[in-house]
């Protein structure tokens, strides 16, 4: 584990960004593309955080996927031009949608649509413009999207053929293919990426141009790199999670070139038993998703069993000797970096080696639009 100093200036529990490793990262999303900006639409739901959208904007990178209102109005108070959310709006998201797009002119908005019946309700959402609408294809997920043979073909006509929509193009998540096996989880992807190249060959068949593809997330991202920069059709890669990496994706993905730039700062408050450390890190400060033995990692410490876990306390046992003493400094990698990050409100940020003064707010961890300035 990398030593960092300063750490006895935060309080915890508390979220540390390395500013180093987040820009190492950016790099090296940008060389699996080929060194072209154009070909990246980076996910905001892992970090939601305007300083990071910064570095991507330095780097080129114009356009960002992402799920919320408020990620979507991060984006557009930072300068991003291009913003799509990837999640279908329904109800008053709609109308939230119509007032970013009337407050940020600069920047533009687009969605997804996988059903007829979504499809009509943006058609009523009345937006001044022509609105920008992907069709969101299902090739394997099932989780939202429309499969080919459910209609997705009858659904693109009917974005094409409506006044008030514009067809901006094909949006076909893989978020089912984590195999750490490279090449198991290549043969994944190549059976699913089929899926969309067959239904790409019934809309040229149909004279229905596609004017842009919006694929993948991270396990697959080198795969669809490949097909991004070969392709005839406009094409983005969508990952999220490389810009700030975590332990679970660390462990399953060794081929993928990233480092953990978020870390968690925690401290011990108590030795409940003689084998037994209390660590200030409970479900209120790291995510809470998976089972106990995969919610943080500590590397450098020898851990025999996490024993429990509650709103502010994670019991684990260690060995006597690497047993950390009371008001110990411990550092931790979270396993899934993206719902970790929504616990915080902001980030103590690590330059060469050393925890600063500089903080990045996490404004877009609200889900509601207006929350995030």
């Amino acid at each position: 584990m990398r030593s960092f100093t300063g750490l006895e200036r935060v309080p915890s529990p508390g979220l540390l960004f390395d500013a180093d490793a987040i820009d190492r990262n950016l790099g090296k999303m940008l060389e699996i593309v080929g060194n072209n900006p154009e070909l990246l639409r980076p996910h905001l739901k892992t970090h939601k955080c305007a300083e990071i959208l910064d570095r991507q904007l330095a780097l080129g990178i114009s356009s960002v996927k992402c799920a919320t209102l408020a990620e979507a109005e991060l984006a557009a108070q930072v300068g991003v031009s291009d913003i799509l959310i990837s999640y279908p709006l329904v109800g008053p998201n709609l109308a939230g949608l119509g007032k970013l797009i009337e407050k940020y002119p600069h920047a533009k908005f687009s969605t997804v649509t996988d059903c007829a019946e979504g499809l009509a309700a943006v058609e009523n959402g009345r937006f001044q413009n022509p609105l920008s609408v992907f069709l969101d294809l299902d090739i394997g997920m099932h989780r939202t999207g429309i499969s080919a043979p459910d209609g997705a073909l009858d659904l693109v006509k009917k974005v094409v053929a409506a006044g008030s929509l514009h067809f901006a193009g094909i949006h076909a998540y893989d978020g089912h293919i984590h195999s750490a096996d490279p090449a198991t989880r290549r043969a994944e992807f190549v059976k699913a990426i089929s899926e969309l190249d067959k239904f790409l060959g019934t809309l040229s068949d149909e004279g229905i141009e596609v004017p842009l593809i919006i694929s993948g997330g991270t396990p697959t991202f080198a795969f669809h790199a490949e097909r991004a920069m070969n392709s005839k059709t406009p094409w983005q890669c969508s990952p999220g999670t490389p810009v700030l990496w975590d332990a679970g994706y660390g462990e399953h993905y060794p081929d993928l070139p990233f480092e953990p730039a978020a870390f968690l700062l925690t401290r011990a408050i108590s030795h409940p038993g003689p084998d037994l450390t209390c660590l200030d890190l409970g479900h209120k400060a790291v995510s809470a998703e998976n089972p106990i033995t995969n919610r943080v990692r500590f590397p450098g410490l020898e851990i025999i069993e996490f024993v429990s876990q509650s709103e502010e306390h994670l019991v684990i046992r260690t060995t006597a000797e690497a047993r950390p003493s009371l008001g110990e400094e411990v550092v931790g990698i979270p396993y899934h970096v993206c719902p970790c990050v929504a616990l915080y409100d902001e980030a103590r940020i690590i330059k060469n080696e050393t925890v600063t003064d500089e903080i990045w707010k996490i404004p877009a961890r609200s889900r509601i639009s207006g929350r995030s300035a």
